[in-house]
Parts: C-alpha cells; sequence; structure tokens
C-alpha cells in the first residue's frame, strides 16, 4: 500500500492537534510570565532554587508552571512523531515531525539562556520567534494528517490559488508582527507611545529613539497585516467554499478585530496583565488560522505535504469531481 493508498492515521493526527492547543496554551502562560515580571522568578534552569518542584506561589508559580507545561508540550508532540512513525505516516510527515522536534529542544534551550543571561532581549525575542514558528509547523502537521481529507470534493484550482497566494502573504505578515510585537515586549517599548491612535499627539510620530520607532512599527506593521487579512477573507468568502474555510476566514476577521481592541486597551491600562497576555493569545490565535488557511491550500492528497506523489504511487486522478486514493491491490 503506498502513502497515497494509505489513510491518514486517526492518533498522530490527534497528537498533533492538541500540541496546536498545547502551543497556545503556552504562548498565554510565557504571556503572563512577562507581564507579571516572574521571568527571573526562578533564578537557575534546569531546576528552580535547586528543585524540580519549588513551592509554587508568586511568580515561581507562574514560571515553574511555564517549564512543567513545556515539558508536557515535549512529550506530546514527540508521542506525536513516534506514532507517524509507527503508523506509516509519509516521508514528508515525518520529516517535518522530527524538524518540530530538534526545534522543541532547540526553544527549550534558549528559554534556559534567557534566564541563564538575564533576559537579554535578542534571546528572548527569539525564544518567542521559534515558538510562533513551531505553531506554525505543527498546523500545518494537523491539517496535513487530517483525515477529513480523505475522499472529499478537492478545491477548485483558484480557491487554492488564493489560499497559497493570500494566506501565505497574510501568516507572513502576522508572524512579522508578532515577532516585531515580542521585540516591543522584552525592550520595554510597550508605553513608548502612550497614546491612541496617535504617538506622542503625533500621527507620524518624531523617532527620538529606538524604541518610539519599535511601537510605531509595531503599529503599522498591524495595518498592513490587517489589510491582508482582510483581502484574503474576501477573495475566499467571494467564491462558493466549504463551510470550514469560510468560518475559517471570518474568524480571522474577527481575531482581526479582538486584536486591535486588546492593543488598544494594553495602551490605555498601561500594559495591564490580562489585556497584555490576552493580545499576545490572539496573535498567536490568528497566526495558527491563518496557517490553517495557507495550508489547506498546499496541502495534496493522502498524507503528504505538498501536492506531489511519492514514487510508484498510482495516479491521483484530478479531472474527477472527488478524487479517491486508487484502491490497493
Amino acid at each position: 500500500m503506498t502513502n497515497l493508498e494509505h489513510t491518514s492515521a486517526p492518533q498522530h493526527h490527534r497528537a498533533f492537534a492538541i500540541s496546536v492547543a498545547w502551543t497556545l496554551s503556552l504562548l498565554l502562560l510565557g504571556s503572563i510570565v512577562h507581564a507579571t515580571e516572574s521571568s527571573l522568578a526562578c533564578p537557575d534552569w534546569p531546576t528552580c532554587f535547586g528543585s524540580y518542584m519549588p513551592v509554587m506561589e508568586g511568580g515561581v508559580f507562574w514560571e515553574h508552571i511555564h517549564r512543567l507545561w513545556a515539558g508536557g508540550l515535549m512529550l506530546m508532540f514527540a508521542l506525536g512523531t513516534w506514532f507517524a512513525f509507527r503508523e506509516g505516516a509519509s516521508r514528508s510527515i515525518r520529516i517535518a515531525a522530527v524538524a518540530g522536534v530538534l526545534l522543541l529542544i532547540v526553544q527549550a534551550v534558549l528559554g534556559g539562556l534567557t534566564v541563564i543571561m538575564l533576559l537579554p532581549d535578542a534571546i528572548s525575542t527569539s525564544h518567542l520567534s521559534m515558538a510562533l514558528g513551531f505553531l506554525v509547523l505543527t498546523t500545518v502537521l494537523a491539517i496535513a494528517t487530517s483525515p477529513r481529507r480523505e475522499g472529499r470534493r478537492p478545491l477548485p484550482e483558484p480557491v487554492r490559488g488564493e489560499l497559497r497566494s493570500w494566506g501565505t502573504l497574510a501568516a507572513t505578515l502576522v508572524f512579522a508582527q508578532s515577532v516585531l510585537g515580542g521585540l516591543v515586549r522584552h525592550t520595554d517599548a510597550g508605553m513608548a507611545c502612550p497614546d491612541f491612535p496617535t504617538c506622542g499627539g503625533e500621527w507620524v510620530p518624531t523617532i527620538t529613539n529606538h524604541l518610539v520607532g519599535l511601537h510605531f512599527a509595531h503599529r503599522v506593521l498591524g495595518v498592513v497585516a490587517t489589510v491582508a487579512v482582510v483581502m484574503l477573507a474576501w477573495r475566499i468568502l467571494r467564491d462558493p467554499i466549504e463551510r470550514r474555510l469560510r468560518s475559517l476566514a471570518l474568524v480571522s476577521v474577527a481575531l482581526v478585530l479582538v486584536q486591535m481592541t486588546l492593543g488598544i486597551v494594553s495602551v490605555f491600562s498601561i500594559l495591564a496583565v490580562v489585556p497584555v497576555s490576552l493580545h499576545t493569545l490572539g496573535a498567536a490565535a490568528l497566526l495558527c488560522v491563518l496557517s490553517a488557511l495557507s495550508a489547506w491550500g498546499w496541502v495534496g492528497y493522502g498524507s503528504g505535504i505538498v501536492p506531489t506523489q511519492d514514487p510508484g504511487a498510482s495516479p491521483v486522478p484530478t479531472t474527477s469531481p472527488i478524487a479517491r486514493p486508487a484502491a490497493s491491490a
């Protein structure tokens, strides 16, 4: 039986889907850790005050629960990777899963360095960037291994083209916007523009220092990303497509509106813990939805990530209304 003939096994798909939700919750915890100034509540790593189970109170609670939650994610994703090999997932899925495991290991090391080196801006922002990159990867894996792809009417090529082009563009812009937001957070530039919609009373502020420049660039890129998301949703919704994609497109627009609101509230509340933490979660959720939309444009049939066939696989007819895997001998 070839990879195209093999129905995507549910176990590794479920593990990857759980990893998506787990990663989102981990990003929320990381934001809470920073917003509550708990990043150095445990001054050592990987232990906390020399213990793997310290007294869970105050900042130690948030910092150590963040570490434990990250460890749980590593175990869950490793389990999904093991299932992918055991259940005969395609080569591209296995390679992507192994890359995800390696990414998590590097991410853990960066997390340790942020503590040992006392929160350097570059490493802290890289730590967030890799977390967002892992979120994109595990989202694509969850889509690529979804059993819903088997035996379904293929998307019209124009729709897939819109998802590939506009979906990838919107996801890339939101990723860049999120990384820039992380840099604003870690350089304490969140209040460099203490008003809204102006910055220091000006629509285009005088860049007196790099903090003002970072904050204003974050706002400008946010507008650009918003336009890209709205364009993606408009181009998808103008065509008759299945309900799942329509729902994702509408959710992406809703998340953009929520993000804008949370950003404004974060400024007016002088970076209160709740709006700032939810702002980070909203950015991650938006990136996740856009990555899913883009992935539906890129994935092919069977269990592969890209629309190609493995050597020796039976050709899949693309002119038929429903492209189904060839029956096994």
